[in-house]
């Protein structure tokens, strides 16, 4: 493809096929352009930028390299693909990163044919992968099948579960680590390279197979070549666990090294069976500011790319739930050393940075891994010790059968402090935390509540962290009422509301947060409004006292209407056989997209206009 000095590379570029027409001489700089569109896109528009920048080269190089979409390329996670989506026909479609009715900060399969397989949860692309291997290799076609997983998604154990697969299975899958972390071994320069373009190409894997052909007549010497390969190979790859597992490992290179990429890329994509290549990026690569504080620029707002993100975090005004979470965990683990607190790897989102600055022996970070944080707490709880489990609501839904086998079916005192309940915003319909309270509910000995306001949730995690069984107090993302928390650790009475306004006929039972939107819906309905406070036991005696006194019972929350908060006060309500009429009001029964947390939770009715609206109506249809 011709370029003129005037129009940038990128700009010609508008699906992979007119990316492969380049000359390799023109990648890099392609790269550059990419690069800086990405900086300049999302300072405008929020999103994830460090994991974008680290892998720009990687992402060049596997849409040159590979006939896309022919070929199957599964990003793990899927934050880290906006190169992607801009080189696969979606530039323009940046304005509108994650924003309502734009594209998403992650694949989808409805958005693009190059969206092989729908991410946004941890360490599922080696399976995804694995499976469009295995469908090909069924159906006889000749296609790559590639699943691009990054090192902290590699502590999962699905991601193992699925190399344990792969490795026994005759078919064209090609593993990518992209170790922008904790890389298991540094590269060491041109030695490196070039063992890695050797041991990828054909002579030597010929000669591998060849050897192991005439050596298979003396198994002693065969076992003796097979040793002294893996030691070795040793001495330059960390290899030997994939090896183990039936891969053919390859690395580690340099991913941002399109002369040591693209060349080991194209010899693997000529070989045969499971591979696994090692890449080691630099997540914010090439955005000084990034590459010196990759967490901070990971998900960040809107910015001005010269000047950075403030580093000043105090800004006055309303504590998150985060922080109070944050805040009472400290509080608390200095009154009670018996507190163990775990994060599946989510120690910033979660508010814990202070935590495990102050009491490192007391905090646990078990990597992406939340069916082991629900066993592993429920271990320390079986001796005496106080677990404490930051999770958020989408996570906690991996841990399910733990929960329930591990925890509540032995009775065991594990807290679960579940952040992002409800409509996140940006992040869409993989993070919103719709079903918790519909999952949760049916389970025996769980305590379950949902704070209206900062103080509240203050006092909730108190109690629950007295309770002596399975408790959980879900809060959603950003701040609430305004309510300043006491210092104090009171607890709340289990299993008792309160009424916040008196009204007439109408009576809005309010769950969580929706508590603002009740209040100022109940000023045009002059309804009365309750503060449930707990999904699990509900209040009887104020919900029967409520029944008897109104005409009308409406149940509002930001979960699920099938399942929720709303179906618990529709069992209660034919348990003790009352006549009045029951409205529930919660999130429909379909997938909610991206966008605005307001903005979302207005188009779905929970706003108070929204509730007006359909109070208005379950009157008018009486």
């Amino acid at each position: 493809m011709s370029n003129t000095n005037t129009t940038p590379l990128l700009d010609t570029i508008n699906n992979p096929q007119q990316l492969r027409e380049l000359s390799r001489q023109q990648l890099p700089q392609l790269a550059t352009e990419l690069r800086s569109f990405l900086l300049d896109s999302v300072s405008r528009t929020g999103g994830h930028l460090s994991s974008n920048l680290g892998t720009v080269e990687l992402t060049v190089a596997l849409h040159y390299v590979f006939n896309t979409p022919d070929d199957r390329i599964v990003w793990d996670v899927g934050h880290q693909t906006y190169g992607h989506k801009i080189l696969t026909g979606r530039r323009a479609g940046m304005d509108g990163l994650r924003q309502f009715g734009g594209i998403s900060g992650f694949p989808r399969r409805c958005e693009s044919e190059y969206d092989t397989f729908g991410t946004a949860h941890s360490s599922t692309s080696i399976s995804a992968a694995l499976g469009m291997a295995v469908a090909a290799r069924a159906k006889g076609e000749q296609r790559a099948s590639i699943a691009v997983i990054g090192d902290g998604a590699m502590t999962a154990g699905m991601a193992f579960e699925a190399l344990n697969n792969a490795g026994v299975e005759d078919c064209n899958l090609l593993v990518i680590l992209n170790d922008n972390e904790m890389s298991i071994s540094p590269p060491v320069g041109a030695l490196n390279k070039y063992l890695t373009r050797m041991l990828s190409g054909h002579t030597y894997n010929i000669a591998r197979r060849a050897g192991a052909k005439v050596l298979s007549v003396a198994p002693p010497l065969l076992e003796l070549a097979k040793r002294a390969e893996e030691h070795v190979k040793g001495m330059v790859t960390p290899g030997t666990l994939f090896e183990e597992f039936g891969f053919s490992y390859f690395g580690p290179i340099n991913g941002h090294d399109l002369d040591a990429l693209i060349p080991t890329l194209e010899n693997l994509r000529d070989l045969k069976g499971p591979r696994f290549l090692h890449v080691v990026t630099k997540k914010g690569q090439g955005y000084k500011l990034a590459e010196a504080d990759p967490v901070l620029y990971h998900g960040v707002s809107r910015f001005d790319q010269h000047a950075g993100i403030p580093q000043n975090t105090s800004k006055g005004g309303k504590l998150s739930f985060t922080q109070v979470f944050g805040d009472w965990l400290c509080d608390m683990a200095a009154q009670d050393e018996r507190l163990i607190a775990i994060t599946p790897a989510m120690r910033e989102g979660s508010g814990m940075v202070r935590y495990a600055t102050a009491y490192p022996e007391r905090y646990f970070d078990v990597g992406i891994a939340e069916q082991h944080a629900l066993t592993f707490a429920a271990g320390l709880a079986c001796d005496g010790m106080k677990p404490v489990v930051a999770i958020y609501s989408t996570f906690l839904q991996r841990a399910y059968d733990q929960l329930i086998h591990d925890v509540c079916l032995q009775n065991l005192p594990v807290m679960l402090a579940i952040d992002r309940a409800g409509l996140v915003g940006a992040d869409g319909a993989t993070h919103h935390g719709a079903f918790d309270l519909s999952f949760l509910t049916c389970l025996p000995n769980m305590v379950i509540m949902a704070p209206a306001d900062e103080r509240e949730c203050r006092q909730m995690l108190s109690t629950a962290y007295y309770h002596n069984g399975p408790s959980a107090v879900r809060y959603p993302r950003g701040s609430g009422m305004g309510v300043v928390p006491d210092t104090a650790l009171d607890t709340l009475p289990i299993g008792k509301g309160e009424i916040r306004r008196t009204g007439k006929k109408v009576a809005l039972l309010s769950f969580g947060t929706m508590l603002p939107a009740c209040l100022a819906a109940a000023e045009t309905l002059d309804a009365t409004v309750v503060n449930m406070r707990y999904i699990k036991p509900l209040d009887l005696e104020l919900l029967k006292h409520v029944a008897d006194e109104h005409t009308l019972l409406v149940s509002v929350e930001e979960n699920a209407v099938i399942g929720g908060a709303g179906a618990e006060v529709s069992r209660a309500l034919e348990a003790m056989a009352s006549g009045t009429r029951h409205v529930r009001l919660g999130l429909p029964d379909h997938f909610i997209d991206h966008g605005d947390q307001q903005q979302l939770l207005a188009l779905n009715g929970l706003d108070a206009a929204g509730i007006v609206r359909q109070v208005q109506s379950a009157i008018d249809a009486a």
